[in-house]
């Protein structure tokens, strides 16, 4: 019981005391985890051929491809083995001429039935565990995205508002607000795409509501409490380059994703204090155009084995999934972290896209 209460405070500490100046990297991550079982079995490496209702969140501007007037995707994912939980649901429709495609998507990432136990100790020191309760900690987003071609039907274009809620049970809550562009080029038998997340920089602002007693136990146990503050979330550029053909019944594609980060880390591939490269691959073979097969490796790191730094080795973790398209309705699934890399658990994820009405 001991961990529990130090769990909470952790989780009510650490996502609660951010500063500005302290607070520009790694903000909303649960952004950058993605959406749909596709996606995932290629380690996300889909922003140059993304073409289903899941573009409003990897590219936009891929919504433009959609064929069917009216569709949807849903997703469920249990992260981390198990213990967080990641939603999905997103609508979209055409809205026009010129490929016009609109859709909005929802977003939720939570670790649930966390056990708070500020109340577990009795002023007189006995211990009462009918005091105990749960509460949740979880991230949401609302994206809504606008695709459509220009007047060369190769080239398309789209972006994203976005809002962004994060709440941990009833003490602390944060409100946050940004834009994405993305844009798709696509011939016969290669596609380009860019994806610039966080235009403008996205602002998150936290604010806390801790009881008289709750902050005596935080002085207590000699925690800082809380006080309202700001995250923000740097821009972030993805540029994809694809490959795809067919030969009879068997289709296949390959594309490679460069992740370029204003924020900066020490065991990127490429890595400094102000900038960082993440590259992300991604493999597809179809059969009949109705089963598919997929592999992806990605989050590319230096691993230092010494301690005075003078050797290292790179680390990769690898994804597979697999999916069946049943003319409305294709199935999804993935396999994440299949080789265990740096201790991090698998992760199953499923999800399904439905067109409402036929396709072209």
């Amino acid at each position: 019981m001991r961990y529990h209460f130090l769990f909470t405070l952790i989780v009510i500490v650490c996502l609660g005391n951010t500063q500005v100046t302290a607070q520009t990297k790694f903000v909303n991550e649960f952004l950058n985890i993605g959406v749909g079982g596709e996606a995932q079995g290629k380690f996300g490496s889909v922003v140059a051929t993304i073409d289903d209702v899941t573009a409003g969140f990897w590219n936009p501007a891929g919504l433009a491809h959609v064929e069917a007037n009216f569709q949807a995707s849903a997703m469920h994912a249990n992260w981390f083995g198990g213990i967080a939980n990641y939603d999905y649901l997103s609508f979209g429709k055409k809205l026009g001429d010129y490929g016009s495609f609109g859709s909005v998507s929802v977003i939720r990432m939570g670790i649930d039935n966390i056990p708070y136990t500020l109340n577990l100790i009795n002023p007189d020191g006995t211990v009462d565990y009918n005091n105990i309760s749960e509460f949740s900690a979880a991230d949401y987003a609302v994206l809504l995205s606008y695709a459509r071609q220009l007047r060369n039907p190769a080239l398309s274009v789209g972006g994203n508002i976005k809002v962004i809620h994060r709440s941990i049970g009833s003490f602390a809550s944060a409100w946050g607000f940004g834009f994405d562009f993305g844009a798709q080029f696509k011939q016969k038998n290669y596609s380009v795409g860019l994806m610039l997340k966080d235009v403008t920089s996205t602002f998150n602002a936290w604010s806390f509501n801790l009881t008289e007693e709750e902050k005596d136990v935080f002085q207590q146990t000699n925690n800082d409490i809380p006080v309202s503050s700001t995250e923000i979330a740097l821009p972030r550029l993805i540029l994809g380059g694809a490959y795809f053909d067919k030969k009879g019944s068997i289709s296949y594609s390959a594309e490679a994703n460069l992740n370029i980060s204003t924020n900066g880390t020490q065991s990127g591939v490429i890595s400094g204090d102000k900038i960082s490269v993440d590259p992300t691959f991604g493999l597809e073979f179809g059969f009949n155009d109705q089963v598919f097969v997929r592999a992806g490796f990605g989050n590319i790191q230096r691993i230092i084995n010494d301690v005075n730094g003078t050797s290292s080795e790179l680390e990769f973790q690898p994804n597979i999934g697999m999916g069946i398209d049943l003319g409305r309705i294709k199935v999804d699934y993935a396999l994440a972290n299949v080789a265990d890399v740096g201790g991090a658990l698998k992760s199953h994820i499923f999800s399904l896209v439905l067109d409402f009405n036929a396709r072209n």
